[in-house]
């Protein structure tokens, strides 16, 4: 069984990508590079939410530059998922940096390297 919570965490997951990538890039020109919403962790109490984001840019300071502009308009984003999600009270959110695509790949480079020894 499915709980409320997965449900919602999947749908603000869709729902703030396609607010990500589409309004607030319209907002915002300094908004760079390709933007991944990897995860959202609504809370039972659906006051806040967690949402998890990776930024692929072709520098570290523009990945941090377009990182700091999504946590700025978060208010932003919490007003146009208002619009589209049918809830009486849309939680507040919270911007996290999600640097598991890092991980895996200096983990993929250690193992290459342990295999190139081999």
């Amino acid at each position: 069984m499915i709980r409320r919570t997965d449900r919602l965490d999947s749908e603000f997951r869709k729902e703030i990508a396609a607010i990500l990538s589409g309004p607030l890039k319209d907002k915002e020109p300094g908004l760079c590079g390709i933007v991944s919403v990897t995860e959202a962790d609504v809370a039972p109490d659906l006051k806040t939410a967690k949402v998890y984001v990776s930024v692929y840019a072709t520098s570290p300071e523009a990945k941090s530059q377009s990182f700091e502009i999504i946590k700025r308009n978060a208010g932003f984003v919490r007003r146009e998922l208002a619009r589209v999600m049918r809830m009486r009270t849309v939680p507040e959110i919270t911007f996290c940096e999600d640097a598991s695509f890092e991980y895996g790949s200096k983990m993929d480079d250690i193992f290459a390297k342990l295999h190139k020894d081999e």
